[in-house]
């Protein structure tokens, strides 16, 4: 029996591809890295988009992907690791949705593809070239795989259902100032 084949080669690859984007984008929010802005920053936009607390919540964000990411690339706890960057990943696209599908237009595609890589990489393992199995799997037991998923399913539906309501009333409150406004004059 070979140490690897092309599966655990394939795995790697999208492992540290798809990690490392992650990592990196976790530490713009985080560290201001890369060109990002930094908890303060990353905060602040945060707020603009409906997830308040701003600061607390771009530190979520910055964690799931950065560390996320940083486990998905060594394969260690790589259930937990996928779950946590696709529950990242599906907050993003939530607030990208409005703009349609396609990035160039502002859409959601690129949150999507790293989110499904993630959640394709919880359930499929990370192969034999990884941490997890150097370990024996002690952090990726079978039963990992759906109660990561659905505490961090459950998780990010409370958090972006929140986010959702909270954008939802704002823009009823922007609507109705609008209109009062107009009211006002045509007196």
């Amino acid at each position: 029996m070979t140490f690897c084949n092309r599966r655990d080669v394939g795995l790697l690859l999208l492992r540290l591809g798809t990690g490392g984007v992650l990592a990196a984008h976790g530490a713009q929010k985080l560290f201001g890295w890369f060109g990002g802005h930094g908890l303060e920053g990353t905060g602040q936009f945060m707020e603009s988009v409906g997830y308040k607390p701003g600061k607390a919540s771009a530190t979520a964000a910055g964690l799931a992907e950065a560390g996320g990411g940083t486990l998905l690339a060594l394969g260690l706890a790589t259930p937990a690791a996928g779950a946590a960057a696709a529950g990242g990943m599906a907050g993003a696209a939530a607030v990208h949705a409005p703009n349609g599908f396609f990035n160039m237009e502002g859409g959601y595609e690129y949150a999507a593809t790293l989110g499904l890589a993630a959640t394709g990489l919880a359930i499929t393992g990370p192969g034999r070239l990884s941490l997890d199995h150097a370990l024996g799997h002690v952090f990726d037991r079978g039963w990992m795989v759906p109660t990561a998923l659905a505490a961090t399913g459950v998780l990010t539906a409370v958090v972006v259902g929140t986010r959702n309501r909270r954008v939802r009333r704002r823009e009823e409150g922007e609507q109705a100032a609008l209109f009062d406004e107009q009211e006002l004059l045509l007196g």
